[in-house]
């Protein structure tokens, strides 16, 4: 099946993955491979924080599959300073970087700090603008409140419709919205600390709105499984409505153990397979289980 639909994590270099998520034994250099293995595109959170050099994204794309799609991040250095039309010759450059992923580049993203308000619409038009006209997929979220309120909300999204870009979703209600204000009853020692740590992403409201063919949503999930499972049931309805009306989507799954990013996924992914959705089968499904180790007792 061709996908219209990648669902993937935030990273891939984990260490704490190995042992379940990839082998025993694994190495650094092996796990892009690993991962590519399982999933079908990844969030490049890490191009915020370092831009790598061509050679490097030549390589990360050189050890993927055909299907595979990278989703890398904006740099932090001029999305995070202030206006960002000074900033627009780098940002260029970026996305020229960007392309020696070749057909392995999916949505490039750009994220504005809670201090971007509306009273920068302007400054924002002006980079969205030249962006596109560079002729990649760009996608933006925006985190401060007042881009929520509707004539704000509204102004923007007309920006995006009219140049093609995509809004990026933040979800990060189920560490916020909990029973009866905390998770106590349901967190493991240490779960609780994790998930106040995660809890300096803003708790934003949800506005699902498609602004171009494409989409991305960042789901930020709660270790206990459970207490995702009514937020992924509305996610289920919506995606089922985007994906029927030809919308490509990107789905990454956070978590604030990221050690159980990759199971909740998959929960996600068997749930969406038994409402039928027309999602493809994760290559990790198709992977031989690990050999079982022999004891003598």
């Amino acid at each position: 099946m061709s996908s219209q639909f990648y669902l993937g994590c935030a990273v891939w270099a984990y260490k704490n993955w190995v042992g379940d998520f990839y082998p025993r034994g694994s190495r650094a250099n092996d796990f892009l491979g690993l991962y590519s293995d399982r999933l079908i595109t990844v969030e490049v959170n890490s191009t915020f924080y370092v831009i790598p050099d061509r050679d490097t994204v030549e390589r990360w794309a050189k050890e993927t599959p055909a299907n595979f799609r990278f989703c890398p991040k904006f740099p932090k250095h001029f999305t995070h300073r202030g206006l960002l039309s000074p900033h627009l010759e780098q940002a260029i450059q970026f996305l020229d970087l960007m392309s020696s992923f070749g057909d392995r580049l999916g949505v490039s993203f750009v994220q504005l700090p809670p201090s971007y308000s509306p009273a920068n619409f302007s400054d924002l038009e002006n980079f969205l603008t030249h962006l596109l006209s560079q002729n990649f997929q760009i996608a933006l979220e925006v985190r401060h409140q007042d881009w929520f309120q509707e004539d704000h909300g509204d102004r923007l999204n007309e920006l995006l419709k009219s140049l093609d870009i995509g809004r990026v979703l933040l979800d990060s209600r189920p560490i916020y919205n909990l029973p009866s204000g905390d998770d106590s009853d349901f967190a493991e020692t240490g779960i609780q600390a994790e998930v106040a740590q995660e809890r300096r992403k803003p708790n934003l409201p949800v506005q699902p709105i498609v602004t171009a063919p494409f989409s991305i949503v960042r789901f930020v999930s709660h270790p206990e499984r459970d207490l995702n499972l009514k937020f992924w049931q509305e996610w289920r309805i919506l995606l089922s409505n985007w994906l029927a009306s030809g919308t490509e989507v990107y789905f990454f799954m956070h978590c604030p153990v990221e050690e159980r990013s990759p199971h909740n996924l998959k929960y996600f992914q068997n749930m969406l397979e038994k409402a039928n959705m027309p999602v493809p089968t994760l290559p990790w499904d198709d992977l031989p289980p690990p050999p079982q180790q022999l004891t003598l007792f």
